[in-house]
Order: structure tokens, then C-alpha cells, then sequence
């Protein structure tokens, strides 16, 4: 599912605000270990983000990518907004931005994701983050993850995925050493007994 898409759907899958935990045998590396937030599932496909890979510039560096200011002007954010969490959110479209966030704040671009969660990806929020007016709670992602109709589907069922509702708390959490293990957590299910059940399969 293209992000385009995600402004258009009326139809909710099952799969809409779920959490998407991959499996120990996960063949494509770009899923390895990750935790996926779908925002959109239909059968048009799908369309989530990745929220626990780090990613290696910081947001002083995407404003001053998008001249939004200068390097002096960065310097002067407060370290709380300096230290604002990029993350990679997935394979599909790597430069360019998503932010997820909580509906506290709303442009005309925002899309709802879910009753408490909004997706917006104009420079307005941007501009409201380093401004102090931004949402409570934030996350920026490059780039998101995105399957065509059926695709995922076929995935979980051939054991490339487990999926439970997700967990605000840990979608906004800034802390990504264990988030894997965290949302594994609220399955009740450890990596080793992943790793022990995929062993015998």
C-alpha cells in the first residue's frame, strides 16, 4: 500500500493498529528483530512503521537538510528538542519524513491513525516541534513499510509475523534497546521461546 493511499481508506483490516513482531526466521534483514505499527491495513494492502530502529542522523540534521534554520539557530534548541527521536521506519520511500504523534496536535494534514494517534508528514509539525507548540508525545520516521494486497496476510500466515494491539507507551517510548523484547512481552511470549518453537517447526 502506497502512503498516498492512506488518506483515502475508509475500510478498516484487522490488522489496523496492531502491532506486527517478526519472527526469529524473518528472511528479509530489513525486518529483522523490528516491531511494526500498522497504520492502515485493507485489502489494498498495507502500510506501517518500523519503531524500533534507530537512525543514524539527528533531528539538528534534518532541519538544517530542510533549511528550516541554521546551524547557529540549532544549537540554541533546547537539548530536549535537539535530541528529538529519528528513527528508520522502513524500506519504502527512505527520504522522506512521517511523524507520529499524539492527536493533541492536529494540521490539515494529519491523518488519524487510531483514536489517540494522528500521522502527519508536512513541515508544519516540524515547525511546531521546534517552536515548542509540537504534540505531547512524537516520533519521526524516515521512510515506512508497505505491503501490496495479500501480501502480509501470506507473511503471518506462513510464520513470518506475530501481531497484538499496540501499545502507545511503547510506540512513543524512546528507548529502542529492548523494545523487541518489550512488545514480545505483551504477547507473554520471550525471544527463546520463539527461537525454541521455530526450532521445531
Amino acid at each position: 500500500m502506497a502512503f498516498s493511499t492512506l488518506r483515502d481508506k475508509c475500510e478498516r483490516g484487522f490488522l489496523d493498529g496492531q502491532f506486527l513482531i517478526a519472527m526469529p526466521g524473518m528472511k528479509d534483514s530489513n525486518f529483522a528483530r523490528a516491531v511494526v505499527y500498522i497504520c492502515a491495513h485493507s485489502t489494498a494492502g498495507a502500510m506501517g512503521f518500523i519503531i524500533n530502529r534507530a537512525q543514524p542522523i539527528s533531528f539538528t540534521d534534518v532541519l538544517l537538510h530542510l533549511k528550516l534554520m541554521d546551524q547557529q539557530e540549532a544549537i540554541m534548541l533546547p537539548g530536549d528538542t535537539r535530541d528529538f527521536p529519528i528513527l528508520a521506519g522502513g524500506p519504502v520511500e527512505t527520504g522522506r519524513g512521517f511523524v507520529l504523534h499524539s492527536d493533541d496536535f492536529v494540521s490539515e494534514s494529519s491523518i488519524p491513525v487510531s483514536d489517540d494517534i494522528s500521522l502527519t508528514a508536512t513541515l508544519d509539525i516540524i515547525r511546531a516541534i521546534c517552536n515548542g507548540r509540537g504534540p505531547a508525545r512524537a516520533t519521526m520516521l524516515l521512510g515506512y513499510a508497505g505491503w501490496g494486497p495479500g501480501q502480509l496476510e501470506l507473511e503471518i500466515s506462513s510464520n513470518g509475523w506475530l501481531n497484538c494491539p499496540a501499545n502507545d507507551e511503547l510506540i512513543f517510548d524512546r528507548a529502542l534497546e529492548g523494545k523487541y523484547e518489550r512488545a514480545l512481552a505483551l504477547l507473554g511470549v520471550s525471544p527463546e521461546m520463539l527461537s525454541s518453537e521455530a526450532g521445531h517447526a
